[in-house]
């Protein structure tokens, strides 16, 4: 089947200026980009002045399923992904049982199949349970198909335990992506120790927390030359240590969520649980080193951390409530409207970094827009303006702290593999009902 997508327009990949392109998609693959195309077999749909883009690649999501289906499944989860312009998302492993096996693996990749909404990634947990006390059989994990290892949920707290981890995976040539969390200074905590904590009489979680995980990891990485990963970075010291890395040459790499870019904890109104999220909402120079560090390169590319929970769980108190927000089908629109239209970055770097980088980050081949690749493609409304209204979400998650919030950049449609799985006709029925 052939489908052909008209006067829509692209990136140009030198001059970094859109430029209107017809696209040719046969069967799974793009056959044709051109500026004008003529195939009297192929279906047409009119994309006019509307952006298209590689289909997003989301490096950290929690699909929850198995085991939190009240919260998320695998196929909500990845029609969630399609609303929001993903074909590609990685599932985090802290589900119930863990990803840490090989059953669990393949019943992940055999429901995404089914699904058909996104292509599911899954990755490996480090240890047992994510118990932090004997290793996984990466070796089994990486041939059933994981992508990475990671015990995202938690941090490894024994530095023995996750040297021999990165060991391992340097073997196997899996990244780790690390969770980067001391317990000893976070336990107990629900909000950044800064000034939102100390006006409400609330037990922060400091900077230090996270960034001396980055640093111990850091010099055990160097050491063994595995890749390791930065998930979900939020202090200004954590920036500094991988951009020092870096510069040394070492792999390392790093991710930032949305609401990290968007948000500090002196944006939080009052002990609202639907900012609560781990890590937490830093102070507003933590804030800024984040976008520093996105522009120079230092982080590598955006995450959403989508984390569905129900909303009787989020009712129960800032104390109480669980970590975590929805983010698969703000991301663009946020981010596009809030540091796009502001002149923070360029739409060129933003799409980079939700499209190439994170596929070239994995080894996947995915996040370009060419003849001959795989037809993973969104289309974008930068022009229309809408308000984000968690009631017309896909996913079962609505703890989002943007409700209400006026945005552009709408991904309308998204097609995976050649087969659309999303139209914006769906969202219209829904704000009409």
């Amino acid at each position: 089947m052939k489908t052909l997508l008209k006067n829509g327009l692209m990136l140009d990949e030198q001059s970094k200026k859109l430029v209107k392109r017809d696209i040719l998609i046969d069967g799974e693959i793009i056959a044709k980009i051109a500026s004008e195309i003529e195939d009297e077999e192929a279906m047409q749909i009119e994309v006019a002045e509307k952006l298209i883009t590689p289909g997003f690649i989301d490096l950290h999501v929690h699909l929850r399923e198995p085991g939190f289906e009240q919260k998320e499944t695998i196929e909500t989860g990845t029609y969630a992904a399609a609303r929001g312009g993903f074909t590609t998302v990685a599932c985090m492993p802290n589900t119930r049982p863990p990803i840490d096996s090989v059953p669990i693996v393949e019943e992940i990749l055999e429901k995404a199949e089914e699904a058909g909404y996104a292509r599911v990634l899954p990755i490996g947990a480090i240890t047992v349970r994510q118990l932090g006390q004997e290793l996984t059989d990466m070796e089994a994990l990486k041939k059933a198909g994981v992508v990475a290892v990671s015990d995202d949920g938690v941090g490894v707290q024994s530095s023995k335990m996750m040297k021999e981890a990165m060991r391992k995976a340097y073997a196997l040539g899996l990244p780790v992506v690390a969770h980067c969390e001391d317990n000893s200074l976070a336990k107990g905590g629900c909000v950044h120790d800064g000034e939102f904590a100390k006006r409400y009489g609330l037990q922060g979680i400091p900077s230090e927390a996270e960034s001396i995980h980055v640093a111990r990891d850091i010099l055990l990485a160097e050491d063994i030359g595995v890749h390791y990963h930065v998930c979900h970075i939020s202090s200004e010291q954590s920036v500094r240590l991988v951009r020092e890395a870096k510069a040394r040459g070492q792999k390392v790499t790093a991710e930032v969520t949305p609401h990290h870019l968007l948000l500090c904890d002196e944006d939080i109104p009052e002990p609202n649980p639907m900012f609560k999220m781990n890590p937490p909402l830093r102070s507003k120079k933590d804030r800024e080193a984040l976008i520093q560090g996105l522009k120079d390169g230092t982080i590598d590319v955006i995450a959403t951390d989508h984390a569905p929970h129900t909303l009787l769980e989020k009712q129960q108190g800032m104390e109480r409530a669980p970590f975590g927000i929805v983010g698969l089908e703000t991301a663009f629109p946020l981010l596009y409207t809030n540091l796009v239209r502001t002149g923070e970055l360029t739409l060129a770097e933003l799409i980079e970094k939700m499209t190439r980088k994170p596929a070239e980050l994995f080894g996947l081949p995915y996040g370009v827009l060419a003849e001959g690749k795989v037809a993973d493609m969104t289309v974008i409304d930068l022009e229309s303006e809408r308000p984000i209204d968690p009631s017309a979400f896909k996913s079962k998650g609505r703890n989002t702290p943007f409700a209400g919030t006026y945005v552009y950049g709408w991904p309308v449609m998204t097609f995976y593999k050649g087969v659309k799985t999303w139209d914006q006709a769906d969202i219209f029925v829904t704000f009409e009902e």
